[in-house]
């Protein structure tokens, strides 16, 4: 395959090698992998890190790896965003997993296709493997034009990530006006992103998220997103020891990869799919919004790094999340 294929790992070993084992199979001629290191005063985190490194010292089909690992730890906002920064100025453009995120196999010729036909296109900033849900999207064609900008395996190029900032200083600019709302046309969702965006400018960037600022980047320069008529990637990291999505039954999390036809019936027309946005706002993401997973997902971020020892013991006691 010749698409360049940048991995983001961390401290698990076990997924890492499941995602591994999908790349074996597409043999990408470049692995460019980004890792973190261990936090401090974490007991398991040296050895996850050394494991989940060692699972790309064994790659065998004939790629050239190059690796970028810090030995310090960035946290999960950080790592990403700087590692996808850096392979973005060795490549022009590139397909982007993190540990936990399984491909179908026609998820690398689908980005691979669509990265080449867009290339050139500034109004295509992203093209998204997931659509967070089950099911087929409602298009007869192979994929649609979005405002979602998912970020469970994914594929950009260099011209689009460009515009990534993770303070968000355009922000202040856009946020008295009717800017937000007017983009995603329903006033919870305006006010979660107002939120999120908020706190990624008033922290300058320091947060424990990247794929939000992403988000912003995107929607400050009219990029769409390229979203798959059905799901091409599994998400396996819910458990106690994500960062984001705790909950082993998080309805987002392990939903099936389908396999997408070949040739690709593309879109007429580079024009957003109003019906594929209005139906993930209404099945997927405004019944999720207030669960108690989303609440303490929100929380989690504002809540001091010294104290979220203590936030998570209490987010235990609540229980898990409920649709």
């Amino acid at each position: 395959m010749k698409t360049p294929v940048v991995l983001i790992i961390f401290n698990r070993p076990k997924l890492t090698e499941r995602v591994v084992e999908t790349l074996a199979r597409a043999r990408p001629r470049t692995l460019l992998v980004v890792a973190d290191g261990p936090r401090p005063g974490v007991p398991g985190d040296p050895q996850g890190c050394e494991e989940a490194r060692a699972v790309i010292d064994r790659v065998k089909w004939n790629c050239d790896v190059i690796r970028n690992y810090s030995d310090v730890n960035l946290g999960c906002g950080r790592r990403p965003a700087t590692g996808i920064s850096w392979a973005l100025e060795q490549v022009e453009e590139a397909i982007i997993l993190e540990d936990d995120c399984v491909p179908h196999p026609s998820f690398f010729p689908f980005c691979g296709e669509l990265l080449e036909k867009y290339r050139d296109d500034e109004r295509v900033m992203h093209i998204a493997g997931s659509t967070y849900r089950r099911g087929a999207l409602p298009t007869p064609h192979s994929y649609v034009f979005s405002r979602i900008i998912g970020g469970w395996g994914w594929a950009t190029w260099r011209r689009a990530w460009r515009h990534f900032d993770a303070s968000v200083t355009l922000w202040p600019q856009l946020r008295a006006t009717p800017w937000l709302l007017d983009l995603i046309e329903h006033k919870s969702a305006a006010r979660f992103w107002a939120h999120e965006f908020d706190v990624a400018y008033e922290r300058q960037g320091n947060v424990s998220y990247w794929d939000h600022q992403w988000t912003f980047a995107c929607w400050a320069h009219s990029g769409l997103a390229i979203t798959p008529r059905v799901n091409l990637i599994t998400h396996i990291g819910c458990g106690p020891d994500a960062t984001h999505m705790h909950w082993q039954e998080d309805p987002m999390g392990n939903l099936p990869a389908y396999e997408i036809a070949f040739p690709l019936a593309h879109p007429p027309n580079v024009l957003r799919s109003l019906e594929a946005d209005e139906e993930f706002l209404r099945e997927v993401w405004l019944p999720r919004l207030w669960t108690p997973s989303a609440v303490r997902q929100v929380a989690s971020r504002v809540v001091p790094d010294a104290l979220k020892p203590a936030f998570r013991r209490v987010a235990a006691v609540l229980g898990p999340s409920s649709r």
